[in-house]
């Protein structure tokens, strides 16, 4: 198949694998592919101004998959089992010619879901393109409405209004339900959380409230800056009456909180406090190339330079598929059940694989 260049692998050479399991006997679901490492916001939670600033070195381009190896190892972990692709960064929107790639991922045979996430300042310039090309949902990132803690929490970059347009835009191209995720810090956004609720609730987009988690190893993470879940839900549900509701699917990393008087649902996702690795069914691809099957993983499996020397599908296939069965992850378990952060330098950083 080509789509505008993009090729992907020869169907009749790949046999599928439906019963696809890891060594906890999880499936292999969600594909999430980081299609840059770069971002226009410096969020301290995934990349700090102090670090990223402008002399910073970004992969250079030839090191970064190009679209049509993304098409190929995307329809191979879809012959793995895979129905849902998320695109990512960095901002993916920062990537050129993404519309290419939507269109490829589009017409993957077995995708399903077909999903970005962004945080949203361009999402104007692109909505009624990726719309166009094949793009269903998109997710957005808002951590405050209050100027001042959304500059605090974007690095200085970008504005609320702009991220308000941005999900306006996104609404007009047709690319719901929208999800609004939002980042939740002890003493930085916490007090603005039902203000957001209250902004959200009856215009039908999903705003999801997300634990502060040890992701990389440069956001200071501190577990006393975690507000868990159970007390996000009793600070709404005491003005805004809630009541949970059944997951999409299995293995949704958001709880399901729907309003009692039918304006709308929440979402909650905590890592820290309520892990979920056992229904984990999400791998990555980072724009270098490598497939990780863990948010928290050390390392990832190269699959970009052997397929530039020459790897075939087959050799590919088995690849991915000998990563899922051998995978043991489980790091958020273990970090609840006591045994701590890794130390630093033993994560990957969360802006080379997405959230």
């Amino acid at each position: 198949m080509g789509i505008r260049g993009l090729s992907g692998p020869d169907e009749s050479t790949v046999a599928g694998a439906p019963g696809l399991r890891d060594t906890r006997g999880r499936g292999l679901r969600d594909l999430r592919i980081s299609v840059t490492d770069r971002c226009n916001f410096r969020c301290p939670y995934c990349m700090p101004a102090e670090v990223f600033g402008e002399g910073y070195r970004f992969l250079p381009r030839k090191d970064i998959l190009r679209l049509e190896e993304i098409l190929r190892i995307a329809r191979l972990v879809a012959r793995a089992g895979a129905t849902k692709m998320r695109i990512t960064g960095g901002e993916p929107l920062a990537r050129a010619n993404l519309a290419a790639l939507i269109e490829g991922l589009a017409a993957t045979p077995g995708v399903t879901d077909l999903a970005l996430t962004t945080n949203a300042v361009l999402l104007p310039a692109h909505a009624p393109r990726l719309a166009e090309a094949g793009l269903q949902r998109v997710t957005t990132s808002l951590d405050s409405l209050r100027p001042e803690v959304f500059a605090r929490m974007s690095g200085g970059r970008g504005t609320v209004d702009q991220v308000l347009a941005g999900i306006a835009a996104a609404q007009a191209a047709g690319l719901t339900p929208l999800k609004v995720n939002c980042v939740v810090q002890r003493g930085v956004n916490d007090d603005g959380v039902l203000e957001l609720a209250r902004h959200f609730r009856g215009t039908g987009h999903i705003l999801r409230f997300i634990e502060f988690m040890d992701v990389g190893t440069m956001n200071r993470w501190d577990h006393s800056q975690v507000v868990p879940a159970r007390e996000l839900l009793d600070r709404i549900d005491a003005e805004l009456p809630l009541e949970p509701t059944e997951p999409n699917y299995h293995g949704e990393v958001a709880r399901r909180y729907r309003y009692r008087d039918g304006a709308g649902e929440i979402g909650m996702i905590a890592s820290v406090s309520q892990p979920f690795c056992g229904d984990c069914s999400r791998a990555r691809l980072s724009a270098e190339g490598e497939l990780v099957t863990c948010l928290f993983a050390k390392e990832g499996r190269d699959l970009k330079t052997p397929m530039r020397e020459g790897a075939s599908d087959d050799t590919l296939y088995q690849m991915i598929t000998g990563s899922w069965q051998e995978r043991t992850d489980r790091y958020s378990e273990e970090r609840s059940a006591g045994a701590g952060p890794q130390k630093a330098g033993d994560r990957i950083e969360m802006y080379k694989i997405g959230g």
